[in-house]
């Protein structure tokens, strides 16, 4: 099975670069972020056609996640628990059924700029709330991974140029210690677990000539419970993807899992 994250900065925006990577690449499930939709504006029958089942949460104008399964998808719940008043849709959860049953966890982390200040508090608020999540799937002892834009550039070789990153809100130690926190429960970060060294990224800025420089980052990434962990077989990111035309900042991450 074949389990993508896709930062696609826009649907609209991404009309025909998101349709045309999915007919290159066949993901079986993809995750995305930053919809930018409400969802009775989502275009569902540009992914239905092609086979997906289409499961949103929207939002106008910002962030907004969804996931699209050629599998069925069962138990979907949006929202990440822990506060009733966070109306910002950054997080979609649901169990896929191939050979045996996988719990996904599509999520956009808030970026946290500037520093300090009520963006920054609301990173970490919510990374607190993400690593109770993660507690509790780890608890459950089934395969589940969570998966997504966590906006956080885990080690200095996941930078380019980590120096211009030092205040950031993507690279501040207590951001790093948050992201380790959760890793620390005993998840597989798949990327790494796989490919190690710097060079290796995920996001490059529309400034500055970013992607011809190869001035990027890693902030998307696939934390794996143990019981996932032991069923992948290959982690990539599909970095060509940011050279075509009308391309998102970011691109794809996938995940192969036998299953």
């Amino acid at each position: 099975m074949k389990i993508a994250t896709f930062n696609i900065n826009g649907i609209k925006a991404r009309a025909e670069a998101l349709p045309r990577w999915l007919d290159e690449a066949q993901p079986d499930v993809v995750l995305l972020q930053e919809i930018k939709s409400v969802d009775e504006n989502f275009p569902r029958e540009m992914f239905e056609e092609r086979g997906y089942n289409v499961e949103t949460h929207g939002q106008k104008s910002f962030n907004g996640v969804a996931i699209l399964s050629k599998l069925p998808l069962e138990d979907v719940s949006r929202g990440l628990p822990g506060d009733d008043e966070d109306e910002q849709a950054r997080w979609i959860e649901a169990t896929v059924i191939g050979k045996q049953a996988l719990r996904i966890c599509g999520l956009y982390l808030p970026n946290g700029n500037p520093v300090p200040g009520p963006k920054y508090d609301y990173k970490l608020a919510w990374m607190e709330r993400l690593y109770h999540r993660a507690r509790e799937l780890m608890a459950s002892e089934e395969a589940a991974l969570m998966a997504g834009d966590y906006n956080i550039i885990p080690q200095a070789e996941d930078a380019a140029r980590p120096d211009a990153w030092r205040e950031d809100a993507l690279f501040r130690p207590e951001s790093r210690a948050a992201f380790r926190k959760v890793l620390n429960l005993g998840f597989t970060e798949a990327f790494r677990a796989r490919t190690q060294g710097p060079g290796h990224y995920s996001f490059w800025d529309y400034q500055a000539g970013a992607w011809n420089k190869n001035d990027g980052i890693r902030i998307d990434h696939f934390l794996l419970t143990p019981q996932a962990a032991d069923l992948m077989r290959d982690c990539q990111i599909d970095s060509a993807v940011r050279g075509h035309e009308k391309p998102s900042d970011h691109v794809p991450v996938w995940v192969d899992l036998d299953l």
